[in-house]
């Protein structure tokens, strides 16, 4: 998002069963594109972070995140081209790029909804 969207957005990455370290395929993936992560760590979701955004996303279907009122909250179930036999960098790829599409999506809807209440 932050190679997007610049600063016009802020954006927050954490994990509800966050790892001990960066995943190495999806740092090589991302840094194909341009995107360092090597300096990242995962984190846990911050539940007064998740009631201060606008928009929660998760990654797949088994994350559980409590709803908040006012807070909206997406689902992004992504292709797993696992299941399809693909593994290794090229499925971190595949799932690299279904994620920026969704990242660009939804990019493109928070500059609609601000440019509306900037009317």
């Amino acid at each position: 998002m932050r190679q997007i969207a610049g600063d016009t957005v802020q954006m927050y990455s954490a994990g509800t069963k966050p790892g001990t370290a960066v995943n190495t395929l999806s740092a090589e993936a991302l840094s194909e594109i341009g995107v360092d992560i090597t300096d990242q760590t995962p984190k846990l979701i911050d539940p007064q972070l998740v009631r201060d955004v606008d928009v929660v996303v998760t990654l797949g279907c088994e994350a559980r995140v409590e709803h908040i009122p006012g807070t909206c909250f997406e689902i992004w179930d992504t292709d797993e081209p696992s299941e399809r036999g693909i593994d290794g960098i090229e499925r971190v790829r595949l799932v690299r790029d279904d994620i920026a599409a969704r990242v660009a999506d939804l990019n493109t809807r928070l500059r609609s909804r601000t440019a509306v209440h900037d009317e």
